[in-house]
Parts: C-alpha cells; sequence; structure tokens
C-alpha cells in the first residue's frame, strides 16, 4: 500500500477551511474512489485528473485509487482541488516526493491535456492557508499575483502539471503556454476604477442641499436617498460620490478583494482592490444578483461586491420588492447569509445605499410642473414601493428640485470640485479611525446607538429639537441613532470636538428634507433654502 497527502483549501463564502487530500493507492480491481461530501463538479475531477496524468507523460496506477478529503463532514464543491488531487495520486506512486507536497497547499483545476487553469477565490483561500500555518502554496500561474498579496506565503505560480512536477522533482521546466484567465475578469473589465476616475463634483451645477448630503454621506458613510424629477442631477451626483471617498486601507483591500476573487473579478495586473467599488445594478436585476446564490457553489451578489464602496439603486421604486426587502438585514448587520439546502455561505456587506426615486410615476410632480397626470393612489402605490422599513434605514433624505435657469448660466463659479471635498471628507475620515481605534467600527454609521449614547453623549442643550422630535413621534428611535451619527459626522466636518446644537438641528433636517445652512463651495453662498 502507498499513501500520500497534501492540502487545499475550501471555501464557505469569504471564509477558507484547509481540507487534507490523502491518495492511497491499494491491490485490488482497477477503481477511483473519492470521499469526503464532494458535489458533483467535485467528483468529476476523478476523470479529469487521470486524463491529465496521463496526457502529462506520466501513468495513472492500474490498481484500487482511494481519494479522501478530510475533515469529511465538510461540505466540497469546486474544481481547485484538481492539482492537489493529481499530485497526491502521484506522490503515493513515487513519481515526486511526498514530502515536498505534504505542508503545501495546491490549488489549480487541471484540463484534460494537464494545463492548470485559473480558479475563483484563490485570494481568500490563501488567507485562509496563511491563518492555518501554511507557508508554501502552488497556484496557476494567472492567480498568482492574488495570492503573492499575503505576506509570509512562499506562492509558486505553474502553468501545467507537468510545470508543477518538474519543479517538485528539480527538472528542467516545461516552456508550457500562459495561462487564460477567468472569462468573468474579461467580462467585467468595464466596471473599473477608469469608467468614473474622470468626473468631478464641480461639473454638477446647482443643487447645493444635495451636494452637501453627498458630501456628509461620504464623510460619515451614511446611507442616502434622492428623490426628484427625471434630469435634475441625481445620477450625476451619485456617480461622482465614490471619487469623495478615501483610498481602502490595506485590511479593507483584502476584504473588498477576497470578494471579488470568489466571482472571479480580479484581473492579474490588479490582483488588490485599492478604491472602493461602486456597482449600479439596473431595476431588472434578479434577487440572486443583487442578494447573492447558487444552488452549491454560492457566489456573491451586488451587496457584496459593493461591500466598503457604494451600492447604487437608480430608480429604486421599479426595483422588485423582494429585492428592496433584501437590503434590511444587511443595512443593519453589515453582512448577508445566504442559505442553501446543503450549505450556508456568509459574505460581508457593508455599504453605503444609495437610492434614487422620481416623486412619481410620471416623474412631473414636483411642486411646478401641472403635466403630471398621475392619479393620488398611483403616486400612493409608486412611492410606498420602498417600504417604510427600508426608508427608516436610510439615514438622509433629499428632496431635488430641477436645476434652475441661473445656475446653468452661472457655470462653475464658487462650486468646490471633487479633489476640494474629497481632502474635507478624509479628514473626517481620520478622526472617526482616531476616535473609533481598537473598536470594530471605521466610520459613524457602523456605531450601534447604545454605544454612542453611552461612551460619547452629547448634552441635552444640544438635543432638544431631536427629543421634541421624538416626543411627537415625527422620528423613530431608530432614526434618533441616526440622527446622532449624522450629527457626529458634520461635527468632523466641522473638525470640532463634539457637535453642538446647530450640528443636531442639521442633522434632523439631512434626516427629514429640511432647509440646511449652505456652506461656501456648493455655489450659493451661506443663506439658508427654505
Amino acid at each position: 500500500m502507498a499513501l500520500a497527502r497534501t492540502r487545499a483549501v475550501t471555501l464557505d463564502g469569504v471564509r477558507g477551511h484547509v481540507v487534507e487530500v490523502e491518495a492511497d493507492i491499494a491491490s485490488g480491481l482497477p477503481k477511483i474512489v473519492l470521499v469526503g461530501l464532494p458535489d458533483a463538479s467535485l467528483n468529476e475531477s476523478r476523470d479529469r485528473c487521470r486524463a491529465a496524468i496521463i496526457n502529462s507523460g506520466h501513468s495513472w496506477p492500474n490498481r484500487r485509487v482511494t481519494i479522501g478529503l478530510s475533515p469529511a463532514s465538510l461540505p466540497k464543491s469546486g474544481s481547485q482541488y484538481d492539482l492537489a488531487i493529481a499530485l497526491a495520486v502521484l506522490a503515493a506512486a513515487g513519481e515526486v516526493p511526498a514530502e515536498a507536497i505534504r505542508e503545501a497547499v495546491l490549488l489549480g483545476e487541471l484540463a484534460l491535456d494537464g494545463r492548470l487553469r485559473a480558479v475563483p477565490g484563490v485570494l481568500p483561500a490563501v488567507l485562509a492557508a496563511a491563518r492555518d500555518g501554511c507557508d508554501r502554496v502552488m497556484v496557476p500561474d494567472v492567480n498568482a499575483a492574488e495570492a503573492e498579496v499575503i505576506s509570509g506565503i512562499s506562492v509558486l505560480a505553474v502553468r501545467s502539471l507537468r510545470h508543477a512536477v518538474a519543479l517538485l522533482n528539480g527538472e528542467e521546466v516545461p516552456d508550457d503556454p500562459p495561462v487564460p484567465p477567468l472569462t468573468m475578469a474579461q467580462q467585467v473589465e468595464w466596471a473599473g476604477d477608469d469608467r468614473l476616475a474622470a468626473l468631478d463634483l464641480a461639473d454638477v451645477l446647482g443643487q447645493p442641499e444635495a451636494r452637501r448630503c453627498a458630501e456628509v454621506a461620504a464623510a460619515g458613510g451614511h446611507h442616502l436617498f434622492l428623490e426628484g424629477p427625471p434630469g435634475a442631477g441625481k445620477t450625476m451626483l451619485v456617480e461622482r460620490l465614490p471619487g469623495l471617498l478615501p483610498d481602502l486601507d490595506l485590511e479593507e483591500s483584502l476584504e473588498v478583494s477576497a470578494v471579488h476573487s470568489i466571482a472571479g473579478m480580479l484581473t492579474p495586473d490588479a490582483p488588490l482592490v485599492s478604491r472602493p467599488p461602486f456597482l449600479d445594478p439596473h431595476h431588472t436585476a434578479s434577487i440572486a444578483s443583487i442578494v447573492g446564490g447558487g444552488s452549491r457553489v454560492i457566489r456573491p451578489g451586488a451587496m457584496s461586491l459593493a461591500h466598503r464602496g457604494v451600492l447604487f439603486l437608480d430608480e429604486a421604486p421599479q426595483f422588485a420588492a423582494h429585492v428592496l426587502e433584501s437590503l434590511r438585514q444587511p443595512l443593519e448587520s453589515g453582512h448577508i447569509c445566504i442559505g442553501r439546502a446543503e450549505r450556508t455561505a456568509t459574505f460581508p456587506a457593508r455599504f453605503l445605499l444609495v437610492l434614487a426615486a422620481n416623486p412619481c410615476p410620471c416623474g412631473l410632480n414636483f411642486g411646478r410642473d401641472e403635466r403630471c397626470e398621475c392619479t393620488s393612489a398611483a403616486k400612493r402605490r409608486y412611492q410606498d414601493r420602498v417600504s417604510g422599513p427600508v426608508r427608516d434605514r436610510i439615514d438622509i433624505y433629499r428632496k431635488v428640485q430641477p436645476v434652475s435657469r441661473h445656475h446653468l448660466d452661472d457655470g462653475f463659479a464658487d462650486i468646490d470640485s471633487s479633489k476640494v471635498v474629497a481632502e474635507r471628507v478624509a479628514m473626517a475620515r481620520e478622526r472617526q479611525r482616531h476616535r473609533y481605534a481598537g473598536t470594530p467600527w471605521r466610520c459613524n454609521r457602523e456605531v450601534p446607538g447604545p454605544t454612542l449614547r453611552q461612551s460619547w453623549p452629547l448634552p441635552s442643550s444640544a438635543t432638544t429639537k431631536l427629543e421634541d422630535d421624538l416626543a411627537r413621534a415625527r422620528i423613530s428611535a431608530r432614526g434618533a441613532d441616526r440622527v446622532l451619527r449624522l450629527a457626529w459626522t458634520l461635527a468632523d466636518l466641522d473638525q470640532v470636538g463634539r457637535p453642538g446644537r446647530e450640528h443636531v438641528n442639521e442633522a434632523v433636517a439631512l434626516r427629514t428634507s429640511g432647509p440646511l445652512p449652505l456652506r461656501p463651495g456648493t455655489g450659493q453662498g451661506t443663506d439658508v433654502i427654505g
């Protein structure tokens, strides 16, 4: 009997678990047995590995081959186990040194001719290997860049099974052709940072209150709801919001890149996401594309792909009701759990949500246009598509009016660019990082209300209006917590140590679409607009 073992990684959402792969060659009729709760794609690896070994110039053992995946109670899916299975069989047959692969983690899908194809999820898999104490991984050549992001790991990039065997035996490496990247990564190149890089907040003429709302949302990570007629500039403003957000730090980059790696969206030239992602799915998107899903292999949806970034739902009332209702749990918890009959996967989903909507189905009901013919019932049904519980989880609500003629004629005078606003946002975020150092939170939106009131209380003189609105049921208890978070963000933007009455009052106005005390740089001076 000959036995060899190596390691691979199985993924449960973004969490990885190291799996021991064993190959046993014993006397008996030729047969291949794969045990350890494999799914259909993993069961097929028996035939892929056998063909790849033979076509790479080696022989498959003409005996009983048993391949075990441990822990056996953990469901396993995907094709990333191919390389580990093939090399374990070759090591058991004595064609590669067994000690060389015993402590290594091997990832990759084999083609029938022995080429090593790219697989999704290499980054979280290598992270799991590093946490488990492994210091060597072997991955497809095209996935090497994302594997090398993890420090302390020795990465061997291979293009084929022949290439891997030559490295393990100390032989001359064959000149195999490059491995093509994942098809999914090629299809999403249009959605990279370049799509929004050239957009500037100064392009949005007028809308001083909406510009202020966008700045506050970026500074504290607050959710935003813009309601106004078509052509008022809602989409223009939101598309410039990601440019106000600071770069991701290393920990955030690893979180975001791990999700994008599982989705197959990382490219070899950009293995680490450094900017906050921006996703704007169409209103016809399915629940699976927004939330995530899959029967056996569960993939992240737009909510998780927007982690640490912006999720923009334009024409929000046009989305299916169950899609909008699915926002409730991740808006509160910052993660989303997808359950299926055989397994459950948890993905991070701490995104900045922006909703945009028209005032009515025709979009002309904004106070100064008499062309709207929508009935009261139609308007109510349209607005109720975004339910009260979802609306109550939004921090900032703003009615956006059409841009007046003199705003267009004045051009870009006295309007701050994205660079200027981004600097203010960065300073506000830095104050929050310092304040919440040593806690699980990074920005004001994430701090639980009870903790905010206990650890950073405000004097009663500053919260008079908030308490009055709460007593008169103009605002809910959840809304009061969100007002306090907004007040802290306004204080951070003003670079003061603690919010005052003016900050709390402005936070209430942001929450209820009341008049705002506008600041220099909005294009409207400092007057209050009614």
